[in-house]
């Protein structure tokens, strides 16, 4: 009697404290046959939230493989646990399955069965960060709009892996273990409506060739590319933010125009071997150019229009938009020479 007592003070102190108020709502208002259902196709190792009846949450639980996942399941949550293969089995039912989170695993290439992910017509979401993948899986569902591939010991791209990913708008694969030899001219064809490509941390000396021509955003950090090549940006227009800290570029390796493009607001060129302020749009907003090696800035020399044609604008007119610069980790001492607040107007933060 007494054990039956404390049991259900346990249980009412779970449904008041523990339980997020819409779950318990949920939990409430859920009709029992409905909830019977749930409840019953629901993986024992695995939570079923009432309120999300189209998620799955099974990680975090050291599962060593992925167990049944029913139909009507949109948003599959499977990180934090030990499971080393990937096979159709367990989604026979799941044709619905949108979103799947399989980050910190250890996936290897050879635990993935052929066409187990290729079959998955609708997922729009694949994470497969922090794994064992040795190169990029293959094949991959053609509806895929983002694919993670982050912290992995990829090094190879297979040919045409990416020729029907027509839908990718982001791709990720920062801290693998690329060279150069990996990115061939048609590594990216097919992706055409690709925004945001991170090829950061890997082993690249030369700027990869053949980006997607509608690429807004380039993140290039932590490699080894010392020349950007004559007129590269001219093949990727709309590219607005550009990184490329901590790389080996010096005055040398950059065309006297090289960044000087339209399109690009976010400049970053942290931690290089700059020594001078490569010339710039009037368009850039943000500049980044701290730990390099720069001693000195002349306003007059840097600024992307004439100050006197500037002054015939007048203040609202036709004025270079650069908004932030930093400059810190040089060799540049203060104060802030005046022809940079002339040239540069709309400057809110300058970091010396």
């Amino acid at each position: 009697m007494i054990l039956k007592v404390y049991t259900s003070l346990l249980l009412l102190f779970l449904v008041n404290s523990v339980w997020p108020r819409t779950v318990r709502q949920a939990f409430d208002d859920l009709d029992p046959d409905h909830w019977s259902r749930y409840t019953s196709e629901c993986p024992q190792e695995c939570f079923c939230p009432p309120s999300f009846p189209n998620a799955l949450y099974c990680d975090n639980k050291g599962l060593k493989e992925i167990p049944p996942i029913p139909a009507r399941i949109w948003y599959l949550y499977l990180q934090n646990n030990q499971i080393e293969t990937l096979s159709e089995k367990p989604f026979v039912n799941a044709t619905h399955l949108r979103w799947i989170n399989l980050n910190k695993n250890k996936i290897t290439n050879s635990g993935i069965e052929s066409g187990a992910l290729s079959k998955l017509k609708r997922l729009l979401y694949l994470f497969l960060e922090d794994n064992e993948l040795q190169e990029v899986p293959a094949p991959l569902p053609v509806g895929l709009e983002q694919l993670r591939l982050a912290r992995n010991k990829i090094s190879r791209i297979p040919e045409g892996v990416f020729s029907h990913l027509e839908n990718l708008t982001m791709l990720d694969l920062h801290q693998n273990s690329l060279l150069d030899s990996a990115l061939q001219s048609d590594t990216f064809q097919g992706l055409n409506n690709l925004m945001q490509l991170n090829i950061a941390k890997n082993s690249l000396k030369k700027m990869p060739s053949s980006i997607p021509a509608n690429t807004l955003q380039l993140f290039l950090d932590n490699n080894s590319i010392e020349v950007i090549p004559e007129n590269y940006f001219s093949a990727i227009p709309k590219v607005t933010f550009l990184r490329l800290n901590y790389n080996k570029l010096s005055d040398d390796g950059i065309p006297p125009n090289g960044f000087n493009v339209s399109s690009i607001l976010d400049l970053q060129l942290s931690h290089n071997q700059l020594t001078k302020i490569p010339p710039i749009n009037a368009h850039l907003e943000h500049l980044h150019l701290d730990h390099n090696k720069i001693k000195s800035v002349n306003g007059t020399q840097i600024c992307p229009v004439s100050i006197a044609v500037e002054e015939d604008y007048g203040y609202y007119g036709n004025v270079p938009r650069l908004r932030y610069l930093r400059l810190d980790g040089n060799e540049i001492q203060p104060p802030i020479p005046l022809d940079i607040m002339i040239c540069f107007r709309l400057l809110q933060a300058v970091v010396i």
